[in-house]
């Protein structure tokens, strides 16, 4: 389970803090790393210092000028987050993290990605719509200000926990399952691409039928990825959805018409 976590650094702006993070991650079992548009010179001498033996998570760390490719193939996208936003989204304490990373990981392709920002500014509102769940660190009102490599070692714990917790485990149904129930579904959750190519084509469409005005945008489409996030569309439903936007398509520009029916397998 552990080697399909993901840590996703965002524009870092000290080698060190990359180091570091690579060190508290090796200590909890953790593999990949992956840097998105570092601010600073990366992994250098000092990135090497800091991560104290972990060299070779630095060696296999994946870098990326964009968040996307980062997240490509995630089925599971955790923000870490130290503020609330004006759009509230689906929030979990570390603890609540934990409980429900098991049940996340049942399928053994399922692939989960916690995404850290800058260490001046976080994560940006965008980058955060990229993200089923946000994580925060419930710290001190006192003193707040949590270095980055301190915030990947709360979580990165918290995901060792719950992997202990299903090595000692002997029950059916694993904890906070991301399936209804508990039960094994009928098929895979989208992962993150997918789901980004739902989103261009939901708006596209919108656009074309007059309901979505980009000028005036009102939070529509942050509102609407908020709702399908937290549906956690499964492959099959998310294909259906794309379906019938791709009738409404062939109907708006007149190359369908009412009655018409196209080729699905369910």
């Amino acid at each position: 389970m552990l080697e399909r976590i993901r840590i996703v650094l965002i524009g870092t702006s000290h080698p060190g803090n990359i180091g570091a993070a690579a060190r508290a991650m090796k200590t909890m079992g953790l593999e990949q790393l992956a840097l998105v548009a570092p601010r600073g010179e990366g992994i250098n001498p000092e990135a090497i210092a800091r991560a104290s033996g972990a060299d070779d998570i630095l060696e296999r760390a994946t870098l990326h000028d964009t968040l996307e490719p980062a997240l490509t193939d995630c089925q599971w996208v955790v923000g870490a987050s130290a503020r609330s936003r004006h759009l509230p989204w689906p929030l979990c304490s570390p603890r609540e993290f934990s409980a429900r990373l098991p049940g996340e990981m049942q399928s053994q392709d399922s692939t989960v990605a916690l995404v850290f920002g800058r260490e001046d500014k976080g994560l940006t509102n965008e980058e955060l719509q990229r993200c089923h769940t946000h994580v925060h660190i419930p710290t001190s009102a006192d003193y707040s200000s949590l270095n980055l490599a301190a915030a990947v070692q709360v979580l990165a714990y918290e995901c060792r926990q719950a992997w202990l917790t299903t090595q000692a485990s002997t029950a059916d149904a694993l904890p906070g399952s991301a399936y209804p129930f508990g039960v094994e579904w009928d098929n895979p959750l989208a992962n993150h691409a997918d789901t980004e190519r739902f989103f261009e084509h939901l708006e596209r469409t919108l656009i074309d039928i007059g309901f979505h005005d980009p000028a005036n945008p009102r939070q529509l489409m942050a509102r609407l990825r908020r709702l399908y996030m937290r549906s956690r569309m499964d492959v099959m439903e998310l294909n259906m959805l794309r379906g019938i936007l791709t009738r409404v398509e062939r109907l708006q520009s007149g190359t369908g018409k009412p009655g018409d029916h196209d080729k699905a397998s369910l």
